[in-house]
């Protein structure tokens, strides 16, 4: 061992000592992890509801542009099924970052989520028509 290998040794013997063996020690370590419960505490509530909102309005957002595009579908007007088209893209760009969105914060349910919030949304909406 390297005697710069050696001194980090000592140095992280040292450390693991005074937080381990000493009063003074445990007072700071618990005293840390203390304030940083506390703040996970005062955050979560706020971190889940604002996840949970974001969720939705995902979630209201798709619904708007299904419903737009299964009473536009079958329009007899052209700009009509245009309408309808675009709607359908935009669900499906919505359902992919809800899917995304959901996955990159599982985190925060603690793989729990609120029942009313669905896995993912379908990005199937109107493919038998092709």
């Amino acid at each position: 061992m390297s005697k710069s290998g050696k001194i980090l040794a000592v140095i992280a013997a040292i450390v693991v000592l005074f937080f381990g063996a000493t009063a003074i020690g445990r007072t700071v370590w618990n005293t840390y992890w203390h304030d940083v419960e506390k703040a996970d505490e005062n955050t979560s509530y706020e971190t889940r509801k604002k996840v949970e909102d974001t969720a939705r309005a995902y979630i209201s957002s798709y619904n708007a542009d299904v419903d737009i595009y299964n009473a536009y579908c079958n329009s007899d007007d052209e700009n009509m099924r245009s309408y309808a088209n675009s709607a359908r893209i935009r669900a499906i760009q919505t359902a992919n970052s809800y899917n995304e969105y959901l996955q990159k914060n599982s985190y925060v349910w603690s793989d729990n989520i609120p029942e009313d919030l669905p896995n993912s949304l379908s990005t199937d909406i109107g493919d038998d028509e092709e």
